[in-house]
């Protein structure tokens, strides 16, 4: 080491600058290890994450007879064993890893269909620290049909039910280490089923599993389900464990309504980094100018959202203790649909001991998507979306119609809708027992 020494300083400046960045360079370039892997299954996708001590570059191709995907890391090393993967349930039948020429590694994914693959780089963000994320989609991916909204003059009142973050994205993590993720979906899920059980209103999940969806996809999903409301569910956290209490949140173009608005909007809109969307995932430049050009008319909604923010507000103070009295505002990414009124319901939050210790509860949780029902039961009672058959019920109120049987329907399940009582429809039309047939016309008496 001391002859190098030597010979550096007798090395001209420039010299001796360029010889300290190519040292640097070379340093740089180490070898990042594969410290753990985990994966994630969405409807359209499966995500296998690698987490890495290290940048590293890397290089994907496939292979047939049998369908393979082939990633090779430069420089890397596994650290994880590949067989401790739950593969059930999703399209791989197997994961290996190997050294490749000295010092790559090669990791091989056995598919039991070919698939589309989809990969890129992730920079630490907090829990992470460096990722490889693999996104495998199916060749002909699902679309949600855009005409998935019954056009009738007495449709339901579509409402897409959010839970926030999933998948690579935990939301806020509790003291006694509850996971933001899996608390606010078993809420949303306790709305789900209460709403599909209320007369004229048909409920649709954004996340139906323990797998991440983009803040900009969220809103997209509602809006190919024609969604007429959008009801986003979190848990968050605070800087200072001691703030608790449920809140509800609308969308604001201007400044937050307070420093906890502000600082809760901030930390949800950098979900996308944490639940891994790296630029190949947008696709294009296209979703972003749609979202530049949404937001120009995003105060279409805003009075529709703070109403029916106001009354779940008001029946979560019946069940929960208030971090505040009124609809709060922010700039909540996911909030931006000018057409969709969106509201977004902090159940509590997970960073109070207390509050965390009552959200992982099976009793708790109904509590409030029972509180989260009866606010929205309430708004759409009052201001029902035109053409819907809570509209046509508020304009007729008492009045005798008629009804043809559809696929699937029962005597029971049509008195629900109408809110009347089974037997009264049997009596109505004359009908012994439950038999009816599709196309059937049938009156529904007076309520």
């Amino acid at each position: 080491m001391q002859p190098l020494r030597k010979l550096l300083r007798l090395l001209p400046g420039r010299v001796l600058s360029a010889a300290a960045l190519a040292l640097a360079a070379c340093t740089a370039v180490q070898a990042a290890d594969v410290q753990q892997m985990r994966l994630h299954s969405a409807p359209d996708h499966t995500r296998l994450v690698l987490d890495l001590s290290g940048p590293v570059d890397h290089s994907v191709f496939e292979l047939d007879n049998p369908a393979r995907l082939v990633v090779d890391l430069d420089r890397g090393r596994m650290r994880f064993d590949p067989s401790r993967l739950d593969l059930s349930g999703t399209p791989l039948s197997g994961v290996r890893a190997a050294p490749r020429d000295g010092n790559r590694l090669r990791v091989v994914l056995d598919l039991r269909r070919k698939l589309e693959p989809k990969t890129f780089r992730l920079a630490p963000v907090a829990p992470y620290g460096h990722r490889l994320v693999i996104d495998l989609y199916e060749k002909e991916r699902q679309q949600v049909s855009r005409s998935a909204r019954d056009e009738s003059p007495k449709r339901d009142v579509v409402v897409a039910i959010d839970a926030g973050h999933g998948g690579e994205d935990p939301g806020a993590i509790g003291p006694n280490g509850a996971l933001e993720k899996d608390v606010v979906l078993a809420i949303a899920r306790r709305v789900e089923t209460m709403l599909k059980a209320e007369p004229g209103i048909r409920p649709v999940m954004i996340r139906t599993g323990d797998y991440y969806v983009p803040l900009i996809r969220r809103t997209q999903l509602a809006r190919e389900h024609r969604a007429d409301l959008f009801v986003s569910v979190h848990a968050d956290a605070f800087h200072r464990p001691s703030a608790r209490g449920a809140s509800v949140y609308t969308l604001s173009d201007r400044g937050a309504s307070s420093e906890t608005a502000s600082w809760l909007a901030a930390r949800e809109n950098r979900a996308d980094l944490i639940g891994g969307v790296g630029d190949v995932s947008l696709n294009d430049k296209d979703d972003v100018l749609a979202q530049v050009l949404l937001d120009l008319s995003v105060n279409a909604s805003l009075s529709a959202s703070l109403d029916v923010g106001e009354r779940v507000l008001d029946s979560l103070g019946g069940v929960a203790r208030l971090h505040s009295r009124r609809v709060e505002q922010a700039g909540f990414r996911v909030l931006r649909s000018p057409d969709i009124p969106s509201i977004l319901v902090e159940t509590g939050f997970i960073s109070n001991p207390e509050e965390s210790r009552l959200l992982v509860t099976r009793d708790y949780q109904q509590r409030i998507a029972t509180a989260i029902v009866a606010g929205v039961r309430a708004h759409l009672r009052e201001q029902p979306p035109p053409g819907t058959l809570l509209a046509w019920q508020r304009d007729n109120p008492g009045a005798e119609r008629s009804y043809v049987i559809e696929k699937g329907d029962t005597l029971s399940t049509i008195a629900r809708r109408f809110g009347v009582d089974t037997a009264a429809v049997r009596q109505a039309n004359n009908i012994a027992g439950d038999l009816i047939r599709v196309g059937q016309v049938i009156v529904i008496p007076a309520s």
